[in-house]
């Protein structure tokens, strides 16, 4: 609710400032262009994820998914503690990683709900520490392939796109360990 005052409060303004200077015809000049820049930024981006969405579920079906999750389960048994032993929670983490890890946050969006559902049945309506780190880490998302910025990049006209690698990387990692730290330090604070 308060985002749709905020950006109709901006949208009101933009207006009213456009006709007081006499640069209404302008801004409507604008507002159609971007409108048209958006759809075709859209669609361009769409094959792409497409793309990374066959490719994860490539992945599921061929085994790759479960060997990733094998992969990342001493991690992620580091991290949830208290979800160690069931392995439907886990598998839900893991697909969460493997999504955010190859960039697809569209596609780690509804894997982290389904962990979070999963790890919620313990303690309906209160947030564990476990599910404040899977919040935090699905924000954070490390990165080994920024499909998604690689793909408006691309979309944008850039002639490399995954020249930013060493940066996401950086960035990611920095973010991640920024938060797993926040989240065990105020875990044991508040308790």
């Amino acid at each position: 609710m308060a985002m749709a005052v905020i950006w109709t409060g901006m949208v009101v303004v933009s207006i009213v400032c456009a006709l007081a200077t006499g640069r209404g015809p302008d801004v409507a000049a604008a507002a159609m262009e971007g409108a048209g820049a958006a759809v075709e930024l859209c669609l361009s981006m769409a094959g792409v994820l497409c793309l990374w969405m066959g490719v994860m579920e490539i992945m599921k079906r061929s085994g790759l998914s479960g060997g990733l999750s094998r992969l990342l389960r001493p991690i992620l048994r580091r991290l949830y503690p208290s979800f160690a032993r069931d392995r439907e929670v886990m598998d839900s983490i893991s697909a969460n990683v493997s999504a955010n890890l190859l960039g697809l946050g569209n596609a780690a969006t509804p894997l982290g709900i389904q962990a979070a559902r999963q790890m919620s049945r313990r303690t309906p309506g209160v947030a564990s520490d476990a599910l404040c780190m899977l919040v935090v880490c699905n924000t954070a998302s490390i990165q080994l392939i920024p499909t998604t910025v690689a793909s408006v990049r691309l979309a944008a006209g850039c002639a490399a796109p995954f020249d930013i690698l060493p940066a996401v990387w950086l960035a990611s990692a920095l973010s991640v360990c920024a938060g797993i730290a926040a989240v065990k330090v105020l875990g044991r604070v508040w308790r």
